[in-house]
């Protein structure tokens, strides 16, 4: 029988102490390829400090001109009714 979703994330959250023992070992490891160092540092920040927060762009189709277009489709819409 397959195991229930909060069964299986239990399972997982048994290894949290080996899983991160295994990335500051990889993070650690000089002779480790860089590219895996990195990725093991950041897996270790993100689950310590969360994910860096993203700037929203504000150029040219920037999220806020995208924003302020669907605004005035909504609001300037025009009435069908009419």
């Amino acid at each position: 029988m397959a195991k229930a979703p909060t069964e299986i994330r239990s399972l997982a959250r048994g290894h949290t102490e080996a899983a991160i023992n295994c990335l500051a070992g990889i993070m650690n490891k000089t002779t480790a390829p860089e590219a895996a160092r990195i990725s093991a540092a950041n897996s270790l920040l993100d689950r310590g400090w969360g994910k860096a927060a993203q700037p929203i762009e504000n150029g040219e189709d920037g999220a806020f001109e995208l924003i302020h277009k669907i605004e005035r489709t909504i609001v300037h819409a025009p009435n069908s009714n009419s």
